[in-house]
């Protein structure tokens, strides 16, 4: 009869003390494999208790602190040895996982996942304490002498997940790492890690690693402990007398981050890879798929920075135990970086233009919640923050109308108002400001919703950045334009008389021309080419300006006669940041469709012409500005026409408020109003011209001409003639100036005698006198074409006894000028070069001779 001999069964106890020397790498007699660490004193104290040299789940924390303490030197590193034993421990789970006996897989079970508890938590203790387990500097901190933590690489490859070249963390392993622990455990740890990618993304371009990086910090802050941890860093927000703007970027945890950018930075805090160069020199010669290939990485890479810095904010405010820290930080950022809005900006005192485009970004995707088409949250937000909140400094900021006096007097003067008039919820939220404002004047701390302290950040980082970013482009293409004009100059010049010191000066504004042009393009690339960055600027100040009219009452005319306190305190730059974006974005292709410009049209027909609401006339200015940009014929848009041409208030008021503006400005204020005035009444000629021409619009002006025949329309009249005599005697003055220096360059004998830095300031004088020409006799037509088309219908003001001898006189000089002796002395080569039109002009002087004979 045949035998079988079967294989006798293991016991519980032998296939645990398997596993766990297993898992541990570790024996409690000899081995000859140089990976397993024999415990001798282990073994030795554990017989003298009388026990089996079988490991088990008592005995496991005490095997494995007496194999971290064992000086070997084929011993892994405690860090590394401990995540092994995480490792071979999730490993030995899935191998037991089809076990037949329930009973014996359910205690494996227990001591495997304590195995794994317990590499968790020793992992904690150790690199906490990385000298508790011996000298394991290098381990603890890294490879080599890297001070990097060694969780950093596995957070990196766990975010990176398979694109990662480095080792996998074990499944479970970090969200244990950093779940199970208190604060006193991780939070150096954390604070450990914090710094280590604020050093990875310090001076890194949006063209270098800042992805995982950034991917690692949200995966952190996800963590209740971690985000603790973030904001109580001690480079959360850095403190002590040398801190300034540029202080903050460089040092503070996040600002590093937030300076990852396109936009170029001052040479010292230069970042790498350089993006001007890598992406845009030598541009003029590029092919143009090259460039917007550029174009479409740079936007989407700034747009994944964007993204991931709008997550960490949003995870930390949504965060209770750290949304205050966050408000305080984004607070530092603003008060500290405030003289951003000069126009020159001290690099070294101020965070990049970089960091605060990138804010302004974040901080309207924050807004995002409360930017709906019906502004339906627009209430929640308070304007008594800007005289009683303790955190942003908005009171030493010009204010729409009130002085710092006004604003003293009223915080010092208790409110009094008359509720009997207001529904029941206009009543508490006035109760509840006023609670406010009493309470700020206790000096108690206000507490105002995440929707109104987000408003007022985001307004005032918009102005400190996305809006100061607009200026500094403008000014950039300034810059090249004025150097490719005295380099074209600096050419002509040396091909006429060559010289090394000429050759030297073109080759330098060449390298300069190279530089600037490389700028702009970074500019262009991460600004002006994303779309949706600039919309959602438009929804945030649609928002800003929806909110100001609301606290004069709403869209409606005429405005009441005292402008309300709350309005006049508010900063004036955000009224203007709105305008400068609107024109901003009106000369970008495409950049307004889909927006709603209704309430924009309104809030300026409502304040243009408003000095009582609006003190600087220069602000009013800037609307008139928008709505030039807005002319069917200059926007290049049909939409835009619907706004003067089937618009109530347009109809109504824009005719009467364009000719009120043009007579405030002739007063200014500024010590350069003679000049500025002429460019705004340009800008007023131009859009009274087309509205002239929409029959409407006509009849009312024509309406307003008989109303106010000795108001508001003679001082236009006299104001419009004024400026025509001033300026057409000024182009033909300077014609004649300019023929001279003609002449003197023509006759080559003489001029080559001269030195040549002579040649050049006199060749300077002639490019800027033909600048100067060509403007005064643009806006000289100009007056006297407005002239000549109005006084054909509009003739009863040109014939009251006060106005009769001044046209009279004009037409008098205009004929004198243009047909009198002097005229031969006024012909030029290329007079339409200059906007000289004699002929025109001519016609244009006879007809109004015409219209009033």
């Amino acid at each position: 009869m045949a035998t079988t001999s079967n294989k006798p069964q293991r016991s519980l106890e032998e296939i645990e003390d398997i596993i766990v020397r297993k898992i541990l790498l570790i024996s409690l007699t000899d081995s000859s494999d140089p990976r397993i660490i024999y415990l001798e004193m282990t073994a030795a104290e554990i017989l003298s208790e009388g026990k089996d040299l079988k490991l088990n789940r008592d005995l496991i924390e005490r095997v494995l602190i007496d194999r971290l303490s064992v000086q070997n030197p084929n011993a892994e590193p405690p860090f590394n040895y401990l995540l092994g034993c995480y490792r071979r421990a999730v490993d030995e789970l899935k191998k037991i996982a089809n076990m037949k006996d329930k009973v014996v897989k359910s205690e494996l079970e227990l001591s495997i996942r304590q195995l794994k508890k317990l590499s968790v938590s020793y992992c904690r203790i150790h690199l906490g304490n990385p000298e508790l387990f011996g000298d394991d500097s290098n381990a603890v901190k890294g490879s080599g002498n890297s001070n990097v933590s060694p969780v950093l690489p596995l957070i990196f490859a766990m975010v990176d997940g398979f694109n990662s070249g480095g080792i996998q963390p074990p499944p479970g392993f970090l969200e244990e790492l950093f779940k199970e622990g208190d604060l006193d455990s991780l939070d150096p740890i954390f604070k450990g890690l914090y710094e280590d990618l604020r050093g990875n993304v310090l001076k890194v371009s949006v063209l270098g690693n800042f992805q995982q990086p950034l991917r690692a910090l949200l995966f952190l802050v996800s963590f209740n402990v971690g985000a603790k941890s973030l904001v109580s860093h001690k480079w959360w927000i850095p403190t002590g007398a040398y801190v300034n703007g540029r202080v903050i970027e460089m040092t503070s945890i996040l600002g590093p981050f937030f300076h990852v950018s396109a936009l170029p930075d001052n040479t010292i805090f230069k970042s790498e890879p350089d993006v001007g160069q890598q992406c845009f020199s030598d541009a003029t010669n590029r092919r143009q798929a090259d460039l917007l290939s550029s174009f479409t990485t740079i936007k989407t890479l700034i747009n994944h920075l964007y993204d991931g810095l709008s997550e960490v904010l949003l995870a930390l405010l949504k965060n209770s135990d750290t949304r205050e820290s966050v408000l305080q930080y984004l607070a530092e950022v603003i008060n500290r970086n405030a003289t951003r809005a000069h126009i020159q900006v001290d690099p070294l005192s101020c965070a990049s233009s970089g960091m605060f485009v990138n804010l302004s970004a974040v901080m309207l995707r924050l807004s995002e919640p409360f930017l709906d088409a019906n502004l339906s949250k627009k209430d929640k937000i308070d304007p008594n923050y800007v005289f009683h909140n303790n955190r942003l400094d908005i009171r030493g900021l010009t204010a729409l109308h009130a002085s710092s006096e006004e604003i003293t007097e009223w915080l010092n003067t208790p409110r009094k108002t008359d509720v009997s008039a207001l529904s029941s919820d206009e009543e508490n939220r006035l109760l509840q400001s006023q609670e406010a404002s009493s309470s700020g004047y206790s000096g108690e701390k206000v507490k105002y919703s995440f929707i109104c302290e987000c408003f007022f950040m985001t307004a005032r980082v918009l102005n400190l950045g996305l809006l100061k970013a607009f200026s500094d482009f403008k000014h950039l293409v300034q810059d090249i334009s004025r150097c490719e004009d005295t380099l074209a100059t600096f050419k002509a010049l040396q091909k006429q008389t060559p010289s090394p010191q000429l050759q030297l000066d073109i080759d330098r504004l060449e390298k300069e021309i190279e530089l600037y042009s490389q700028e702009k393009l970074c500019y262009e690339a991460q600004i002006l080419r994303d779309g949706a960055l600039i919309q959602h600027a438009l929804s945030f100040y649609r928002l800003m300006l929806v909110w100001l009219v609301n606290l004069v009452g709403g869209f409606k005319m005429p405005l009441p006669l005292t402008c309300p306190k709350e309005f006049a305190s508010m900063p004036e730059h955000f009224v203007e940041d709105a305008m400068e974006l609107l024109i901003f974005a009106s000369r970008i292709p495409k950049a307004l469709d889909g927006v709603s410009l209704d309430e924009f049209m309104n809030f300026i027909i409502m304040f243009m012409a408003s000095p009582t609401y609006i003190r600087n006339p220069y602000l009013r200015a800037k609307m008139v500005e928008v709505l030039n940009c807005w002319m069917p014929r200059r926007s290049g848009s049909s939409a835009t026409a619907s706004l003067f041409e089937g618009h109530h208030l347009s109809l109504e008021y824009l005719v009467r408020n364009l000719l009120k503006l043009y007579v405030d400005i002739e007063f200014t204020g500024s010590h350069t109003q003679f000049f500025d005035k002429f460019n705004i009444r340009h800008n007023i000629a131009e859009l009274l011209e087309y509205l002239w021409q929409v029959p409407s619009h006509r009849n009312i002006w024509m309406k307003i001409a008989k109303e106010e025949e000795k108001g508001v329309y003679l001082k236009f009249l006299n104001f419009l003639i004024n400026d025509s005599i001033y300026l057409l005697d000024e182009s033909l003055n300077k014609i004649l100036e300019i023929k001279g220096l003609e002449a003197e360059m023509s006759n080559t004998t003489e001029w080559e005698r001269r030195p040549a830095q002579e040649r050049q300031e006199r060749t300077r004088l002639f490019h800027s006198q033909e600048n100067i020409i060509r403007i005064d006799m643009k806006l000289a037509n100009e007056d006297v074409s407005m002239l000549t088309f109005t006084s054909e219908q509009i003739t009863a003001p040109f014939l009251l006894p006060e106005m009769v001898d001044r046209v009279a006189t004009m037409l008098n000089y205009f004929l004198l000028q243009l047909v009198g002796p002097q005229r031969r002395s006024l012909t030029l080569k290329d007079p339409e070069k200059y906007e000289f039109r004699p002929k025109q002009l001519l016609k244009q002087v006879s007809l109004i001779v015409q219209f009033h004979t």
